[in-house]
């Protein structure tokens, strides 16, 4: 008996997914979709080119064009979940999704294809800060950090999954199985709506009457630091496609290595992204933990460096090292990142502030590949040694700037204490001469 509970619990322990609640239907919602992203992620390319008949060139640029427009959506979508359940929300938005993604299956040409990608992107943009939302109604201000790692480790697990159903589609190679792989990102979006209408509701707290548009866009504190955690993004760049690029230019590593490494930073997310988030669920300790991601990062960045003047044997060696640490910076720096975008935010707000800090990270994801790949491939081990230098020195500058924005942020909170007390008094005054003057109105010997 006890050694099936043990058995039972290290089970549990190695599952990504949490215990039945409401976190576990969320988990399962964010499974199905991340398979459907596999599924389309590993062979929208060939989808694109072999089938549709676009070339890589149109492509590639259609993709940028859109994933900038996308960018647009994060803010207004984050501001409509303060002020609407975010779970009907996110259910309808992966409607919306299921209906686009159906529509790649229309496109014949280029400006369909950037029209589709555009209102795709736009939809994708949009439903993270959605999704930040409702992580934060489901987790609660104590448990969000733990849930959005939760989340991290299962969206890891289905895009593994995802990616390795549709290499059966790349084996055959043909317009009919690059057209499955589409329906079924079509059916994942549907059953990932199913699930989360399987939450409760989670209705908008009262809000104050007005709001300033724009708000989180105006608040500088908190754009200095989760700018700092955009920029330490920029490292996902890197592991998806700089690295494979220096393996192949800059050493004798069997190419076959760059699969390996994939594998093992999802793995270790997998397994490790819940049990590193338990250190940073406030601003505070976040930001000790995200300059700890900022010198982790630096130093897996040097290591990848030095894979161009050692043996063969040793860089491979080197890689797989790197490649650890490497997991552990992004690790700490996600969750980090998620603690600070919560907690710096206004409590009111959440939904916009996610928003923004969405579109900071999006806009270094579409300035990236370009800036580091003519930083690294063109540039060698400097290039690597200047990336390393940014990422340290931007780790060790996020502590100070959250000790500025929480500052801010309390001040902010007393003028809004005395703007209350003000109001509150104003009302008592003018209900105390209301009704002086009931008073005096009711006297029957008036004056």
């Amino acid at each position: 008996m006890g050694t099936t509970a043990r058995v039972d619990g290290r089970r549990r322990s190695l599952s990504p997914l949490p215990p039945p609640g409401r976190l576990r239907t969320l988990s399962l919602a964010t499974l199905a979709n991340t398979v459907g992203t596999g599924l389309w992620v590993t062979g929208a390319a060939l989808f694109l080119t072999r089938t549709v008949g676009l070339t890589p060139t149109e492509v590639g640029l259609g993709l940028t064009v859109a994933g900038l427009i996308g960018l647009t959506a994060s803010v207004p979508l984050g501001g409509l979940a303060d002020r609407r359940d975010p779970r009907g929300l996110r259910a309808g938005l992966q409607l919306a999704q299921a209906v686009v993604a159906a529509a790649y299956l229309l496109v014949g040409s280029f400006p369909v294809f950037l029209l589709v990608a555009s209102l795709d992107a736009l939809l994708i943009s949009g439903n993270l800060a959605v999704r930040a939302a409702l992580v934060a109604a489901v987790g609660g201000p104590e448990g969000r950090v733990h849930a959005f790692a939760t989340l991290r480790a299962v969206a890891n697990l289905g895009v593994a999954l995802g990616s390795g159903l549709a290499a059966f589609a790349l084996v055959a190679d043909t317009g009919w199985a690059y057209r499955l792989l589409v329906v079924g990102n079509v059916a994942t979006y549907l059953v990932s709506a199913a699930l989360i209408m399987r939450l409760p509701a989670y209705p908008p707290a009262r809000r104050p009457l007005r709001q300033r548009a724009g708000r989180a866009l105006r608040d500088g504190p908190f754009l200095a630091v989760v700018g700092a955690s955009a920029v330490l993004s920029v490292h996902q760049v890197v592991l998806t496609l700089v690295l494979p690029l220096w393996v192949v230019a800059h050493t004798d590593v069997p190419l076959v290595t760059v699969s390996a490494l994939l594998l093992v930073n999802t793995l270790l997310t997998v397994l490790l992204a819940v049990r590193l988030s338990g250190s940073a669920r406030h601003a505070v300790p976040a930001a000790t933990t995200m300059r700890r991601a900022g010198l982790v990062l630096a130093a897996g960045m040097l290591l990848w460096a030095a894979t161009a003047v050692v043996p063969t044997a040793v860089a491979v060696g080197l890689l797989l090292g790197a490649t650890v640490i490497y997991t552990l910076g992004d690790l700490w720096h996600a969750g980090a990142g998620a603690a600070l975008a919560y907690d710096l935010a206004a409590p009111d707000a959440l939904g916009a502030y996610q928003g923004v800090d969405g579109l900071l990270a999006g806009l270094v994801r579409a300035a990236g590949p370009a800036l580091l790949t003519w930083l690294i491939i063109d540039g060698g081990p400097v290039g690597w040694l200047a990336l390393a230098g940014s990422l340290a020195l931007t780790g060790l500058a996020v502590p100070p700037l959250t000790r500025r924005a929480l500052a801010a942020h309390a001040k902010r909170g007393n003028h809004a204490k005395r703007a209350d007390c003000g109001d509150h008094a104003d009302r008592s005054d003018r209900t105390d001469r209301a009704d002086r003057t009931d008073r005096t109105d009711r006297s029957p010997h008036p004056g």
